[in-house]
């Protein structure tokens, strides 16, 4: 969404009250200006993460596995981990209090975590630290997906169509500007041809290649947002989103067929299962699975109703679901 902006040169009472009371600021002592600047700029500071009794309950948007230990980042700035495979799950400290949206692990022990106010947290232990290496509060944009092409360079993408460019192995970023797009780039995934899909509103599907170097628009037959993308093992792309729909292209984005899923729920997320399977996850506890690549899907009968934000699937085949609730359950695939 376009930031608004004032239609003409006529002020409202409020408007003329702010001049007034920037007018008396400007005129204070200098002492006074700079103690409000410091509070201001206290207010900007990254606040950590408190540690909670409760955390592991609490919303859980990415989960991955890193060496055999699986990490989960959420509300709060809150990162989780379990030796267990997700039995048991024991907090981590993070510099921040934000919401974190994504996490990817490049080996077993470099990872990145993006999140709101530009948020991203870097580890290099396995997800035991992690510390602050993008943060901008100011500019009001949350970062949803990062991808990294190989130990030093990568991107993360976010509302606006913000991107975020490392050439040294995330320890600095750089704004990428894409030509005059405004769009929302809600999550990424990596096809089988090496290039990176982006999932993003009104419809639009966004390809690169690993370097961010050219980006191509696509337009699907859906005009409603996808909130994240699937790439599968034959090559088809699958896209998620807005009232139950999945869209699925087997041609590079040439042509798109809408699959039924008989759900209206949002969906918030997809994972291809060991034995090909595909399984998708969203609001009102919807779970669907498809037992051909995605071109149809069958709903899985829960009494819960939270809202599923990720899965993940253990090595004993059983499937965890994680949402509103922090860890949900677990499936048998």
């Amino acid at each position: 969404m376009p930031i608004a902006t004032i239609p003409s040169r006529r002020l409202s009472a409020a408007a003329l009250a702010a001049v007034g009371a920037l007018a008396l600021f400007a005129a204070a002592p200098a002492s006074l200006r700079a103690e409000v600047a410091q509070e201001n700029e206290a207010d900007l500071k990254p606040i950590p993460s408190m540690a909670v009794p409760l955390a592991a309950d609490t919303l859980i948007n990415a989960v991955a596995q890193v060496g055999d230990r699986l990490v989960g980042a959420g509300a709060w700035g809150h990162v989780l981990v379990s030796a267990d495979q997700g039995n048991t799950w024991t907090q981590v400290k993070t510099p921040v209090n934000v919401t974190l949206t994504s996490i990817r692990f490049v080996d077993d022990k470099t990872g990145f975590i993006t999140g709101h106010d530009a948020t991203i947290l870097k580890t290099t232990d396995g997800g035991s630290t992690w510390k602050l290496v993008q943060y901008d509060p100011q500019a009001e944009t949350p970062l949803f997906d990062v991808f990294m092409k190989d130990a030093n360079s990568g991107f993360a993408v976010g509302a606006y169509s913000l991107v975020k460019v490392t050439a040294d192995g995330g320890e600095t970023w750089t704004t990428r500007t894409i030509g005059d797009l405004d769009m929302h780039m809600n999550a990424l995934a990596r096809a089988k041809d090496g290039k990176v899909w982006i999932a993003g509103e009104a419809g639009h599907v966004f390809v690169t290649d690993a370097e961010m170097s050219a980006v191509q628009d696509i337009e699907t037959p859906y005009s409603g947002s996808f909130w994240n993308v699937l790439a599968l093992d034959d090559g088809s792309v699958l896209v998620m989103g807005l009232r139950g729909n999945v869209w699925r292209t087997a041609d590079n984005g040439a042509t798109w067929s809408q699959s039924p899923t008989g759900t209206t729920a949002s969906l918030q997320a997809g994972r291809q299962l060991r034995d090909g399977s595909v399984m998708l996850v969203g609001l009102e506890g919807a779970v669907l699975v498809s037992k051909d690549r995605g071109v149809t899907f069958t709903q899985v009968k829960r009494a819960e109703r939270t809202a599923l934000a990720t899965l993940f699937e253990r090595g004993d085949g059983k499937v965890l679901l994680f949402g509103e609730g922090g860890v949900e359950g677990a499936l048998t695939n």
